[in-house]
């Protein structure tokens, strides 16, 4: 940091110690008070839905202006349906068990101590992520649910959109005699905010950055606050020889093309070279308007569709677009050394009739999350029933996969005694 960064620095940990005090406020709410606040902040986001989105509005222009990708653009958008979606997740979040003092495990010791681990808060939270003001609203409902604070840093993209999200979020909290400060944003401080987020160890917890890679990678190997690193989406499908051909086109058409934009959509499709479903397949993404990026083995299926040569940079692309990687292989052991060779540890599926290979592919596959005949746009919190999420995990740490209440919470060890000294 240079000497002209102190002053941002100083303020964003004048406002991480705003967020530790409003959390020591949270420590005392019971179940009923933060449900109650996350029914008042879905309701504060109905009633002020047109400015939201005159809000997202600017930020969509800007983002056109300046040449922002389609994905991105698609990322950042609010519109009726996705201010529904967020509502419907804080709903949902109030009608889930509260994680705060769940009994992990206890007992009593042979020596009469009575001993139990219990999920506690971790406190204070970093976010930062850029052009997805939901990920502002659902890192707020999943914080207040799990007892934490949090301080947002959204980027420049989303800035108006999140600047109406964060003050009626506040407000919302304040209507139901909570602390504004659990909800903190720092994005007045710019990318000099965000760097004294990641400085600010022992004044935030714990950091959780969201974005592109390039996002990710500076947080995880600059941060010196703890970091849960959220990845990418290299995702697999394998499609076996047994696979079914209108369960085939059904999921690769849904992973592919119903939000191409997202991480969890399929990039890749390895096809086994004796699957019957596979020209079909390629035939309905085709016609979806997917751009198939083949091998020459692949490409010679389905010869009456232009198709793009496939280089070794397409094995690695998240495109999120409606582009695809495409490989044929000999066998499901093709399938799934290529796939340790390019996976980047979110999601892989394989669609099979025979239960032998799937329980394979099951035990085989290291990612965050496996797949059987199903669509990979299911590695999603809500869709899972955690009520929204933070972002995949795609770590081996003990947030893995879609991060809900949960992951949000550590544990604390509670040892009773009546006297007892140890010998």
């Amino acid at each position: 940091m240079t000497l002209t960064d102190s002053a941002t620095v100083e303020a964003v940990n004048q406002l991480a110690d705003r967020a530790r005090r409003a959390s020591r406020v949270l420590a005392r709410a019971n179940r009923d008070w933060k449900d109650r606040a996350l029914q008042a902040i879905a309701t504060a986001i109905d009633t002020n839905r047109v400015a939201i989105k005159q809000a997202n509005a600017k930020d969509l222009e800007a983002g056109r202006a300046n040449g922002t990708s389609a994905a991105m653009l698609d990322r950042l958008k609010l519109d009726d349906a996705r201010i529904n979606g967020l509502i419907s997740a804080l709903q949902e979040l109030a009608g889930l068990p509260d994680p705060i003092g769940r009994v992990v495990r206890g007992e009593t010791l042979p020596n009469g101590l009575r001993m139990r681990q219990v999920n506690v808060p971790m406190g204070v939270i970093g976010t930062i992520y850029e052009a997805r003001p939901n990920v502002t609203v659902d890192i707020a409902g999943l914080s207040l649910k799990s007892g934490n604070a949090v301080l947002l840093r959204g980027g420049s993209a989303a800035l108006n959109s999140n600047v109406a999200l964060v003050g009626f979020i506040r407000d919302a909290l304040e209507s139901v005699s909570l602390p504004r400060d659990l909800v903190i944003s720092v994005d007045e401080y710019g990318r000099e905010g965000a760097d004294a987020m990641m400085g600010a160890r022992g004044k935030i917890d714990v950091l959780i950055p969201r974005g592109g890679r390039e996002l990710i990678q500076r947080v995880v190997t600059t941060a010196k606050v703890p970091v849960i690193e959220t990845g990418e989406g290299n995702v697999h499908i394998f499609l076996d020889e047994s696979a079914k051909e209108q369960m085939a086109v059904d999921i690769l058409l849904n992973a592919k093309t119903q939000r191409p934009s997202v991480c969890n959509t399929v990039e890749t499709l390895l096809i086994h070279k004796d699957a019957a479903a596979g020209a079909t397949v390629l035939q309905a993404l085709h016609a979806a308007g997917v751009t198939l990026h083949t091998d020459e083995r692949a490409a010679s299926l389905v010869p009456e569709i232009e198709t793009v040569a496939a280089g070794e940079s397409d094995w690695s692309n998240e495109y999120l677009n409606l582009d695809i990687a495409v490989k044929l292989v000999d066998d499901i052991d093709e399938a799934l050394e290529h796939i340790r060779a390019y996976s980047t540890g979110h999601t892989e599926a394989i669609i099979t009739s025979d239960l032998a290979n799937s329980q394979k592919f099951i035990a085989q596959i290291e990612s965050a999350a496996v797949i059987v005949n199903a669509s990979t746009r299911f590695t999603d919190g809500g869709q899972l029933g955690l009520g929204a999420e933070v972002g995949i995990s795609t770590q081996k740490m003990h947030a893995r996969g879609p991060m809900g209440l949960a992951e949000l919470t550590t544990t604390k060890w509670i040892v009773e005694g009546d006297g007892h000294v140890r010998k």
